[in-house]
């Protein structure tokens, strides 16, 4: 997060006792999009030179918090270097079925962020939808997939990243029972810093500094109550 070192599921409170808002901000890829394996993935890479200027525009900002879906090779190669840099923190959400690609980030990548202190959860095990699944795929994508995670980084997952930000109240409950600490969506709203499901932000290969400046300085949005709206729907649909 743009604050440095803070734990990403800790309540933070204002002068009073008012918890404060947090802006989530997602990134998937960086630099070259030939490298994305999904048909219209590359339109969530954005460049290098964005990428860097987007972490010094929040880099002194407590109210960001970063991560990385994906597991991108970009990740390890461009992110942590660049977050180590600037003393910042971030989440990554790797893909467990993908460890084993030239282009993904591999056991001894997710080690080398944890040892660089970053967080690592998980992204499931295929990058499908979690909405919908029978008890089988419910197993690989919610707890194989964390288990292998676990295994590969050499540490706990506590949190989950919803592929394609899909999901509605019977997954949501399902998450629960499974004891994550914290579920991101794809909702593009702010979040309270306490919520147990954190909207975010993705960023995508049209964003400037000034699109990222405008979404964590103006909280007056009418897309920001759309995505509210659309997000209460889905949590009880």
């Amino acid at each position: 997060m743009g604050t440095r070192r803070e734990h990403p599921g800790r309540v933070r409170l204002r002068p009073g006792g008012r918890t404060l808002m947090t802006i989530n901000i997602c990134f998937h890829g960086i630099g070259d999009s030939s490298r994305e394996r999904e048909a219209g993935g590359e339109r969530y890479w954005i460049e290098r030179d964005v990428f860097l200027a987007v972490l010094d525009e929040v880099r002194e900002r407590p109210d960001v918090r970063l991560s990385f879906d994906d597991g991108n090779v970009s990740d390890i190669e461009t992110g942590l270097p660049a977050l180590v840099e600037r003393g910042l923190h971030a989440t990554f959400f790797p893909i467990a079925g993908r460890l084993e690609e030239s282009h993904s980030l591999n056991p001894s990548d997710l080690r080398a962020l944890r040892a660089a202190g970053m967080e690592i959860g998980t992204h499931g095990w295929a990058h499908v939808p979690w909405r919908g699944l029978n008890t089988q795929e419910q197993q690989r994508e919610l707890v194989d997939a964390r288990e292998a995670l676990a295994e590969a980084s050499g540490g706990r997952i506590d949190d989950a990243a919803l592929p394609l930000g899909r999901y509605d109240r019977r997954l949501l409950a399902q998450l629960r029972h499974r004891e994550y600490r914290t579920v991101f969506s794809s909702d593009r709203y702010p979040a309270r810093s306490s919520a147990w499901l954190q909207p975010r932000y993705s960023l995508t290969a049209a964003d400037t500094v000034a699109t990222v400046r405008h979404l964590i300085t103006d909280r007056a949005r009418l897309a920001d109550l759309r995505s509210r709206t659309r997000s209460a729907v889905k949590r009880l649909r």
